[in-house]
């Protein structure tokens, strides 16, 4: 039973959170709180399994109660915020929040399929109990000693897949890439919240980069990040950017995989694909492909994983050349980009 804390200044809004929890056998709710500071209070005395936060609240608010409770206790807190505090939302996942989303998926006219993934996200975050498939001294030596038809050709793209731990694990990768990137890079972010902009628009201020909600027709270009919007599959062919509305692939609207099959036809041995944190197997199909085309491959470690789904899906196709924690991949990336420009002088 996840023994679930609610906390939103709408008594309106608490109940509709409520009736969507208890839903599902797994969610029992034990404890609603107007305010941050009667949140903390009521973490203090119940010990929640789970808590959802609102941002904006009197008295005080939902980011400055994440960072409280983060330091003090350890029960995993996820934001229940509207589309105006989007931004201040993602920032909260900075602060110790573990996902993030949009109160208007709450409601009653939530797809079954978005239902049972917004339940199946909040069960992972809530029990993260880490099984090792891919052993550490596996993933040294992937690390270490990688296949050496990993080097020696040129760059011209990377593609990254991430999911629930992903904003975070962006943030972090972003932040340490340089200005004078010399790829584009293309991101699938499963983004259950639908705050693409947003998204788009917060990722912006934690790189050099310069960060786009992609559209179709657009040419990737260097030093770029192009985001998948929501509820659209991002694709890339000879004519640049474009979009398919087949349905979701492995529940997944945008799909990775869709992404890094459409790449590995058009980049071949000239692409890297990347897959982080996320819950599902979504990237690892994809990652089958850039392997097959030549390309290289490359997934987060378990144990800096938020989630170690679908890094792990990856991991078990046997199609994963490189496997590093999440603060040793931009310096590979640029290593790789590096050492083949290299080659071919």
């Amino acid at each position: 039973m996840i023994r679930t804390l609610i906390v939103d200044d709408s008594s309106l809004v608490r109940s509709i959170i409520r009736d969507f929890l208890e839903s599902d056998a797994s969610f029992e709710i034990i404890g609603e709180a107007e305010n941050g500071l009667e949140g903390i209070n009521k973490t203090r005395e119940l010990n929640p399994d789970l808590i959802t936060m609102d941002i904006d609240m009197p008295v005080m608010n939902g980011l400055d109660a994440i960072v409280q409770i983060k330091n003090r206790f350890n029960s995993p807190v996820v934001v229940i915020s509207t589309h105006d505090t989007a931004k201040t939302a993602y920032d909260a996942t900075v602060l110790g929040a573990m996902e993030f989303f949009a109160k208007d998926i709450f409601t009653s006219q939530i797809t079954d399929s978005r239902r049972k993934e917004v339940l199946n996200t909040l069960k992972q975050i809530t029990g993260r109990k880490r099984t090792a498939v891919v052993s550490s001294a596996t993933q040294a030596r992937f690390a270490a000693d990688y296949p050496a038809h990993v080097k020696s050709r040129q760059i011209k793209c990377i593609v990254i897949a991430a999911s629930t731990g992903g904003p975070i694990a962006l943030c972090q990768l972003f932040a340490t890439l340089p200005e004078d990137m010399e790829v584009p890079i293309l991101l699938v972010q499963h983004n259950t919240s639908g705050f693409d902009r947003g998204f788009t628009q917060w990722i912006n201020g934690y790189t050099s980069l310069d960060v786009h909600l992609a559209e179709a027709g657009t040419i990737p270009v260097k030093g770029n990040i192009y985001v998948a919007p929501t509820d659209k599959h991002l694709v890339i062919n000879e004519r640049g950017i474009a979009f398919t509305d087949s349905e979701p692939v492995h529940n997944q609207k945008p799909a990775a995989d869709l992404l890094f099959k459409s790449a590995a036809a058009l980049y071949g041995q000239s692409l890297i694909g990347v897959v982080l944190t996320g819950m599902g197997a979504d990237g690892a199909d994809g990652i089958r492909s850039i392997r097959k085309s030549g390309g290289i491959t490359i997934a987060q470690d378990e144990a800096s994983s938020m989630i170690y789904g679908m890094p792990r899906a990856a991991a078990e196709t046997g199609c994963v050349d490189i496997v590093l924690p999440l603060n040793e991949i931009s310096q590979k990336l640029l290593a790789l980009i590096r050492e083949t420009r290299e080659n071919e002088q």
